[in-house]
């Protein structure tokens, strides 16, 4: 069943559904799913609100970029991104040149009914949580999207049906 070589390396807004489908779509493939937010959280012993807390973003955007650097250079892997992975160039580079990149699209509204606690998203914490999605949509989408292998929409389908689909298409771009 398994024509797929490359590693797999999920992006996308918070709440898009990286870490979810990123575990369904690993076991079904037999990988190891990874999940950049914990690799960075097991490497510093704190959430990544206490590290944007201590360093501010850009102390976790080097952080991330460290972890990036070393998880796309590991082998048979599912990897879901933090949302923000896509704003260094060195990831962008990293991510598309390592394995194929999936683009778990969700418009805004969606994305805000999905974090509306903002519970451990510190980005959604300080302003109205649904303007910052909006903003944070115009600026990450066209970098997801200049990236990104695949594109799929997250909104209707249960999280089997979108791994199924996704497999469909990875197997079919093999």
């Amino acid at each position: 069943m398994n024509s797929i070589t490359n590693n797999i390396f999920l992006i996308g807004l918070m709440g898009a559904g990286k870490s979810t489908v990123g575990k369904v779509l690993a076991k079904k493939l037999g990988r190891r799913f990874l999940d950049a937010d914990h690799v960075i959280e097991e490497r510093c012993g704190v959430k990544i609100p206490v590290i944007f807390e201590m360093e501010g973003e850009e102390g976790f955007r080097k952080r991330e970029a460290q972890a990036i650097r070393e998880v796309t250079n590991e082998k048979n892997i599912v990897l879901a991104t933090g949302g923000g992975a896509v704003l260094l160039p060195e990831n962008r580079k990293a991510l598309s040149e390592k394995g194929t990149v999936i683009y778990l699209h969700a418009n805004p509204i969606e994305l805000w009914h999905r974090t509306k606690s903002g519970e451990g998203r510190p980005l959604l914490l300080n302003g109205d949580a649904k303007k910052i999605l909006e903003n944070l949509y115009v600026i990450r989408d066209p970098l997801y999207r200049e990236i990104a292998d695949h594109v799929i929409e997250t909104g209707k389908p249960s999280v089997n049906q979108l791994v199924n689909t996704l497999i469909m298409q990875l197997e079919l771009s093999t």
